[in-house]
């Protein structure tokens, strides 16, 4: 019993160190387009060694792991890179409760923030503006808890099959630092050397 509650505090202790240690890496909001950049031939080798070398359940689960860790004490308002190079995606079927929750009819929340045509291929539509139409000066949305699940889920990080979207990883590493880190802490777990 002893030393199944050693090996527990054990864990829960290399953990916390590691969430430390992952976290003291950060780089800011400001920087993390200028890495990605600097770094984009290195991350396309290494995008094309995981495709080859991965084990696609393996990968999932360091991804997860990480964007816990990473996520866990990083404060997403004090960024809001995604939001200000991205338009906000709206579900069809989400407008008349945003409408609703900003005291809008469909209509005034339609003409106020939605393009006037649907994105192709998607029930959704984009917000008219990029920087994101919802997003306030203080670095909150407006909309509050009532986000879409595309920019809930942003950076993706977290979900599965990483395997088969790693050119979008490439591309969301110049936007969320968040994700630039992961990627980097990835190159380091899987000893990839260039």
């Amino acid at each position: 019993m002893i030393l199944v509650l050693a090996a527990v505090a054990g864990n829960i202790r290399n953990a916390a160190e590691e969430n430390k240690r992952v976290r003291n890496f950060m780089i800011s909001p400001e920087k993390v387009a200028y890495y990605a950049k600097k770094n984009e031939k290195k991350n396309v080798r290494f995008r094309t060694w995981l495709k080859t070398h991965a084990d696609p359940a393996e990968l999932d689960s360091h991804c997860q792991r990480l964007h816990r860790t990473l996520f866990s004490g990083y404060d997403c308002s004090r960024c809001r890179n995604c939001c200000k190079q991205y338009h906000g995606l709206i579900p069809a079927q989400d407008i008349e409760r945003d409408a609703a929750f900003l005291s809008l009819t469909e209509e005034e929340f339609r003409a106020r923030f939605l393009a006037k045509e649907r994105v192709s291929g998607e029930d959704a539509y984009n917000t008219k503006s990029e920087p994101c139409d919802f997003l306030q000066k203080d670095g909150i949305c407006l909309l509050n808890g009532f986000k879409p699940e595309s920019c809930k889920k942003f950076p993706y990080t977290d979900q599965p099959d990483r395997i088969s979207s790693l050119f979008s990883f490439l591309s969301v590493i110049s936007v969320c630092p968040v994700a630039y880190e992961i990627w980097e802490q990835l190159k380091m777990e899987y000893g990839f050397r260039d």
